[in-house]
């Protein structure tokens, strides 16, 4: 008969690996909690899996290392892709040529669960900000900024081709009588644009000056149209390229803009 002592033993034991298993599902059920490298590569059921191995006196199976790992997206590196939201399922990735050119080419990649990241269309060609790239943007350094941002408003000139992003159609706000850094026409520039979420407020329009980080670090950065040269900030793609994305992304895919020179997004 087991004695008081003992009897206490088995409830602090029994006690404890149910504190365990809370805890553990504590983090994968977090509402936001970004699941580890180790939660993600583990098996279904991997826990029973390996106790039913060892009461048989058999290691548990070893993954297939047959089996290849997920693509991920050209020339982005692990610091850089480890930035992307694990729900992203849409990538437009702008590879600059260099951190000081003013010229890029873009590619719109989509995400599968189990081959990753595969292109969904032609390289096109681009061009950024002036002087190139910067990891740490202000406001007139002719810059555009480094980094993945999301990507849930549009707006134009133009009435909305058949987005499903959130539109403002405003033919005054979007009017730019002025000339780029070449000495080109600006009044089709802002025919399509996208926002790209860099210190703005999301679900605003474009058109909206909201600048959480302040407004020394600049904003206002969209996805526009092609003018023939280089952009403040922005990232500018001929017409018809800004028509195919807006009636490509879809916010149900968490679309995303991965950007900056070749060398810091192989990072």
């Amino acid at each position: 008969m087991p004695t008081a002592r003992g009897r206490n033993r088995a409830v602090l034991a029994a006690a404890a690996l149910v504190a365990s298993l809370a805890l553990a599902g504590c983090m994968s059920s977090a509402s936001g909690a970004r699941p580890s490298h180790l939660s993600e590569q583990a098996p279904v059921g991997g826990a029973s899996h390996a106790a039913d191995a060892g009461r048989a006196g058999r290691s548990a199976p070893e993954p297939d290392p047959t089996t290849p790992a997920p693509a991920g997206l050209p020339g982005v590196g692990p610091r850089t892709a480890a930035r992307i939201p694990a729900d992203a399922r849409q990538a437009v990735l702008v590879t600059g040529k260099g951190r000081d050119s003013s010229t890029s080419k873009v590619q719109l990649f989509v995400r599968d669960p189990v081959t990753g990241w595969s292109p969904a269309g032609p390289v096109w060609s681009a061009h950024n900000a002036l002087k190139g790239w910067t990891a740490d943007h202000h406001t007139g350094d002719l810059r555009s900024p480094i980094g993945v941002f999301t990507l849930t408003d549009a707006g134009g000139r133009f009435a909305d081709p058949g987005t499903k992003l959130t539109y403002d159609h405003a033919p005054i706000g979007f009017s730019s009588p002025g000339t780029g850094f070449h000495g080109e026409s600006l009044r089709d520039a802002f025919d399509y644009v996208i926002a790209i979420n860099y210190n703005r407020k999301p679900g605003t329009s474009p058109l909206d000056w909201t600048r959480p980080l302040g407004q020394s670090r600049g904003g206002g950065i969209w996805l526009h149209v092609d003018h023939g040269g280089p952009t403040q900030a922005c990232v500018s793609l001929p017409l018809s390229v800004m028509r195919t994305l807006l009636t490509t992304l879809d916010p149900d895919e968490h679309p995303v803009v991965v950007m900056g020179d070749a060398a810091d997004l192989s990072r």
